[in-house]
């Protein structure tokens, strides 16, 4: 299931049956040493591609944050007491930061000068990959760019300023960009990192960091944590320059270009259960493949009565936008709508997103789908990723389109909200970014003056958005913000290292609710019908059942709750988590407590703040 995954660029590059395993075996294994391996293009390129399969995120759908969320959380969203520090693990792990600096202490032996340059780029791409998401992670990290020994006295170093890191990380891609390749031809272009994901990656961690220690001012989180070991630093603004300037070389490149068909209605979807990624697009992905039988289980996660029940937040539905650029939560009773006078008009991509009213999936153009209680408690049910039910996703567990890792939307909305946060966006800006992805779906464009003269109260909301951001550029930002949740909903380690860098920790405090319903008879879809009704009255408020026409109890009952007011209610919203205690800790969730067996093993290393 979830772990039946092979190498990724195994399955892209050498034939199926060959793996690491059964090339080291073409001599025999007392003779394997260092310098008999490593000496030629191929044992570079078998020993990277572990790098593929170990570091990249399979399962971006099943990615939790205050925006989507399943039936029982990780400790993650809950947070509170049941967030605590780990006995080993936690991701405080070298292991692959190790073989990479083995490969890179052996490259030399190989003497195809072209492989050398090519796979040491490689791989210190890879080392950039991993310390960005160590510092997204835990802040402070030591930088080990050499092999370490068992007994070598640098597996007890400390940890290195992040400032120390972040010129080193800059170092490595900076080298990646300048000797990597370019876009290799079809059908590989995306399953192998080039130059251009590179640029994509630079830019990705330059935002985190610059609106991190933009949001993160002061106190630093760690002493003298934006100070480099030799005593220079950068502020925010440095950070933000970089990531502008290289989500901009990537534009300006033109190897990438947002994929399109003309049809707003359907090509945001086409581009995730496609079997295949697309390539003008997709920038890295992970393969899958129905020949080799390498298939991810989004399928069953999300259409699948005893999975994790995953669905949209009602916070998420409000922010889409109306079909004509306006705000739906300007509209009046926004919030006591009805599903399907809620989800009517609106962006297009909302619709391609979860199950509305018309969604046909089992049987196309003959019956409608709407969304299955059972297998969703929020009442939001997704489809970003849900292939044709022709290809049987839903009754084998099997699903063999692509997963996005890097793609072209994100860098351009990088962009733009680099430039924002530094006060230089215009916008010109705007238009070759945000409203070239607007266009995309169909959506009018965002104008920047219009929304500073007007932020968006739904978005600057402690209940609902963002109330720490300030300044002129208030209301581009938000709303930049809002179409990253949009464009970029379920993707990756996306939102909830968003809400880190933005310093809006707060998103996970608050409510999360689900969709609004009031006692009575509901038809979303011809396999979509439930009868809802007040089973019992308890003290703390109106236990609902939801039935079926068959009589069958549909999901766990569910309470209702008044969504202005909070108060449990007969006709209201559903309460996601009226059982589950949710509490983000500003003074130390912002990073990952460091395991205690490591702790124990380096006396060098100390815990992250509060832990």
């Amino acid at each position: 299931m979830k772990k039946n995954i092979i190498l990724l660029a195994l399955i892209s590059v050498v034939a199926a049956s060959c793996n690491l395993e059964d090339m080291l075996s073409l001599s025999p294994e007392s003779q394997l040493t260092p310098d008999s391996y490593f000496t030629r293009a191929e044992d570079l390129q078998l020993f990277s591609n572990t790098f593929y399969n170990n570091l990249l995120d399979k399962e971006p759908y099943a990615v939790e944050s205050d925006l989507f969320v399943k039936m029982n959380p990780s400790n993650l969203i809950r947070g509170g007491n049941d967030r605590t520090v780990p006995t080993s693990g936690g991701g405080w792990s070298f292991t692959n930061l190790r073989k990479m600096n083995t490969l890179l202490a052996n490259i030399d032996k190989c003497k195809d000068e072209a492989a050398v340059k090519e796979y040491t780029a490689l791989t210190r791409f890879w080392r950039a990959y991993y310390y960005a998401d160590m510092i997204r992670k835990f802040g402070d990290v030591p930088w080990i760019d050499h092999e370490i020994g068992s007994s070598d006295e640098d597996l007890y170093l400390p940890r290195d300023t992040r400032e120390t890191v972040m010129q080193k990380i800059i170092e490595d891609i900076d080298c990646a960009i300048e000797d990597l390749p370019g876009k290799a031809k079809a059908p590989q272009t995306a399953y192998r990192v080039n130059k251009y994901t590179a640029m994509f990656l630079k830019a990705q961690f330059c935002l985190f960091e610059g609106t991190f220690r933009k949001y993160h001012s002061s106190p630093a989180p760690f002493e003298n944590s934006y100070t480099a070991a030799d005593g220079s630093t950068h502020d925010y603004a440095y950070y933000l320059d970089l990531a502008a300037k290289a989500a901009k070389q990537l534009m300006d490149s033109n190897a990438y270009k947002l994929f399109s068909t003309g049809k707003p209605a359907s090509d945001y979807l086409t581009l995730f259960n496609s079997d295949n990624a697309n390539t003008d697009e997709i920038i890295l992905a992970v393969n899958y493949d129905r020949d080799l039988k390498i298939h991810h289980d989004c399928g069953r996660d999300i259409t699948n009565q005893t999975s994790a029940r995953y669905g949209m937040t009602k916070k998420m539905v409000d922010m889409y936008l109306m079909a004509d650029g306006t705000r739906f939560t300007d509209k009046p009773g926004w919030d006591i709508l009805e599903f399907a006078d809620e989800v009517a008009g609106r962006d297009p991509r909302l619709a391609q997103t979860i199950r509305t009213p018309g969604y046909s999936w089992k049987n196309p153009g003959v019956s409608k789908d709407g969304p299955e209680f059972a297998y969703c408690q929020s009442g939001y049910q997704t489809i970003k990723y849900i292939p044709a039910y022709s290809t049987k996703p839903y009754s084998t567990d099997n699903c063999f389109n692509d997963m996005p890792v890097f793609r072209y939307a994100e860098a351009l909305l990088n962009y733009a909200e680099a430039k924002a946060e530094l006060g230089e966006l215009t916008q010109d800006d705007l238009d070759i970014s945000v409203n070239l992805i607007r266009k995309r779906a169909g959506m009018p464009d965002l104008n920047m003056a219009a929304a500073n003269a007007s932020p968006d109260p739904y978005l600057k909301s402690e209940k609902t958005g963002y109330p720490n951001v300030t300044g002129g550029n208030t209301g581009v930002i938000l709303e930049i913000r809002r179409e990253r949740a949009v464009e970029l909903f379920q993707e990756g380690y996306g939102r909830y290292f968003d809400l880190m860098r933005w310093k809006a920790g707060y998103c996970l405090n608050q409510p999360y609710y689900g969709m609004y319903v009031k006692p009575g008879y509901y038809e979303f879809g011809d396999n979509s019908k439930y009868t809802f009704y007040v089973g019992s009255t308890t003290a703390t408020g109106n236990l609902f059942k939801i039935y079926d026409p068959a009589g069958e109890q549909a999901s766990d009952m569910i309470y209702l709750v008044d969504p202005v007011t909070g108060n449990y209610a007969t006709s209201g919203v559903i309460d996601i988590f009226k059982n589950i205690p949710h509490s983000f800790d500003e003074s130390k969730h912002y990073f990952y407590p460091l395991n205690e067996k490591d702790l124990q093993l380096n006396e060098n290393l100390k815990q992250n703040p509060n832990w």
